[in-house]
């Protein structure tokens, strides 16, 4: 029986097999996995993509004193960051803020739930953001 973290229910939406592109990079396809882990204590995502992305790791997970959702990442590349998240009223929004590079990402869930197109952005100082690549996922299972 899962026992789902009362704060991370809204990502339940998220679970599955999705199909990952880019209209910048035609040629890009990737895939990420959600599932519930450790018995629904947290998310999981895996990123498996074309051999010149690095592939990832998430734990998505929750603060119980204020309810943020934090969600450690891990690539191929040997980098690791930690994101904060939200997802509320069909938005998934990611963030990070660190000096020199700081990113965000939001992404807008379809009505029937199984497509999300967002953007991520940069900045180099926290203020002034440009686009850095459109994403579309596409649910495949």
């Amino acid at each position: 029986m899962v026992k789902i973290n009362p704060f991370l229910k809204p990502f339940d939406v998220l679970i599955g097999t999705w199909e990952v592109g880019s209209p910048q990079f035609p040629e890009f396809k990737g895939k990420n996995v959600f599932e519930w882990f450790e018995n629904g204590s947290y998310v999981l995502q895996r990123s498996f993509t074309p051999h010149t992305i690095p592939n990832s790791t998430q734990i998505i997970g929750s603060d119980e004193s204020d309810g943020h959702i934090i969600a450690l990442y891990y690539d191929d590349r040997i980098v690791s960051r930690i994101y904060r998240m939200s997802l509320m009223n069909g938005v998934w929004k990611i963030w990070r803020e660190a000096p020199g590079f700081s990113q965000r990402f939001e992404g807008k869930l379809s009505k029937d739930r199984n497509t999300i197109t967002g953007q991520w952005e940069l900045s180099s100082d926290g203020t002034h953001w440009k686009l850095d690549f459109d994403l579309i996922y596409r649910r495949i299972e």
